[in-house]
């Protein structure tokens, strides 16, 4: 049976209980480490078909129960059904990925040996770690964390998923679906509780540790794994930026801006943060965002546009920002304290922001978005990468050549060309970050490696007419490899 110790899940819309629970104890915490660990002798041993085809059974599993699935974040996450809805299907279209591509990415292959190794036949392999944790978000906590859990598992790892104590439900559910698929093999399991118990499964020896969270926590996460020097792939915070240029399609710019800074109630790590938009075109961007946002509200019921902030104590940090803003100069043009109905905000749109300020220089995890007038497209680049945080970025323009130089100028680990979040939808895209927004990939084959070890082999064929590994060297050998050297390496 897959261990699954359960904490209190809460409607994020009202607060109200809906199911009951509490922490594992550290000796439950070990115990699920060591069934890991024998599980991932057997898991990581059998071949890359049989795992797909579990995977594929999981897969059908989550397919089946959906709609509870999606009620769940629904409920956990305060999510509108439809944005639920797309979150499944998004993170299942990734499950699905990583199971059928971990063999083309993951197999033994080939490598040239070159001039000196010509009597080398050499391979490189990808091995799993073992024992994988996941510590994941509430903000998407099925998508999210799903990128570390599915890879990790299609690369041979057993998993032990730490899911917030916000959504601890949707982590529930993932365990007890591989409990159906395959209940005598511990491959899956779901520890939740608070941050105590990621520290504890850190404490314990998982063999490397997948994190999302803030900047904050992840250096206290990275310090905890440090002294075990247990490898960490870390995915922080951002403040996007999207550039709009003077050529772009502004409807489609700011319908982007308006869904990437809104939805979710701005619960994005990869959301719209700031808009540059070149100033000749600023007015009627404006215009367009404006009706964009017409009639749009935070809300609980089933037409509300997006739901709470879930965090209690995230409004008053977008509070924070909006008045230090309006301190430092910047217009108010949608919201302000009116857009406060806690646990609901609705849209807070800043212009002319100045740089300095913490709206523009701080992540804004909630509704709230800025949007600077530019004079060109270099300037918006310089402001974009001005931040520390560097997760991803947008450019909106007609152009393939400034799109190319745009993407290539920006100090980001994802960079959409005429569209927000698109990238989510695409497997074979690696997703991370630079700076404070972490390091490490997840999703695409560079997810897959993420969860593996890799190891060279190389083997003799046959001796070389002369032996340079030797401690009796030959004088004319050396002679002979100073030729070579410069024959081969010593022209331009």
């Amino acid at each position: 049976m897959v261990q699954v110790h359960d904490t209190a899940v809460r409607d994020a819309r009202s607060g109200a209980p809906v199911v009951a629970g509490s922490e594992p104890s550290p000796a439950q915490i070990a115990a699920t480490i060591a069934d890991a660990r024998e599980a991932a002798t057997w898991w990581g041993a059998i071949s890359f078909q049989d795992r797909k085809a579990r995977l594929l059974a999981y897969k059908h599993e989550l397919v089946r129960r959906q709609d509870e699935l999606a009620e769940l974040i629904s409920v956990e996450a305060g999510k509108p059904a439809a944005d639920a809805r797309v979150e499944v299907m998004i993170s299942i279209t990734h499950l699905d990925w990583a199971a059928a591509h971990a063999h083309r990415v993951l197999r033994r292959r080939t490598v040239g040996a070159g001039l000196l190794g010509a009597n080398q036949h050499a391979t490189v392999g990808y091995e799993p770690y073992g024992v994988v944790g996941v510590i994941g978000p509430w903000n998407y906590p099925l998508f999210t964390p799903g990128g570390s859990l599915w890879y990790a598992l299609a690369a041979g790892n057993t998993v032990i998923f730490k899911p917030s104590e916000y959504t601890p439900g949707v982590g529930r559910l993932l365990a007890q679906a591989w409990a159906e698929v395959d209940p005598d093999a511990r491959v899956f399991q779901t520890l939740t509780g608070t941050g105590r118990v990621g520290s504890a499964l850190i404490d314990a020896g998982v063999d490397k540790v997948a994190f999302t969270g803030s900047t904050a926590t992840a250096k206290k996460v990275m310090a905890q794994a440090a002294e075990r020097l247990t490898p960490i792939v870390v995915e922080c915070g951002g403040k996007d930026a999207m550039i709009v240029a003077a050529d772009a399609d502004l409807a489609a710019a700011a319908k982007a801006a308006a869904f990437g800074s809104f939805g979710n109630s701005g619960q994005t790590c990869i959301g719209v943060k700031r808009v540059y938009v070149v100033d000749t075109v600023a007015d009627e961007f404006l215009a367009l965002l404006d009706d964009e946002l017409a009639g749009v509200r935070a809300g609980g019921a089933s037409d509300a546009n997006y739901g709470p902030m879930v965090m209690p104590q995230a409004p008053a940090g977008i509070a924070d920002q909006l008045a230090d803003a309006v301190a430092h100069g910047a217009t108010v043009r949608h919201g302000g304290a009116e857009a406060f109905r806690e646990p609901y905000v609705d849209p807070i749109v800043l212009v002319d922001v100045p740089e300095d300020s913490t709206a523009v220089t701080e992540e804004s995890f909630g509704p709230l978005l800025v949007v600077n007038r530019i004079p060109d497209v270099t300037e918006a680049v310089r402001r974009a990468n001005a931040v520390r945080l560097g997760l991803g970025a947008s450019v909106f323009t007609a152009s393939r050549a400034v799109a190319r130089q745009v993407a290539a100028e920006l100090r980001v680990g994802t960079v959409m060309v005429n569209a927000a979040l698109a990238f989510m939808a695409v497997p074979a895209l690696p997703f991370g970050g630079r700076g404070d927004s972490g390091f490490g990939r997840i999703h695409g084959a560079d997810g897959l490696r993420e969860f593996s070890v890799v190891k060279s082999v190389s083997r003799q064929l046959f001796p070389l007419p002369f032996d340079v590994m030797t401690l009796h060297h030959d004088a004319g050998n050396v002679g002979l490899l100073r030729t070579l050297l410069k024959l081969r390496h010593g022209k331009w």
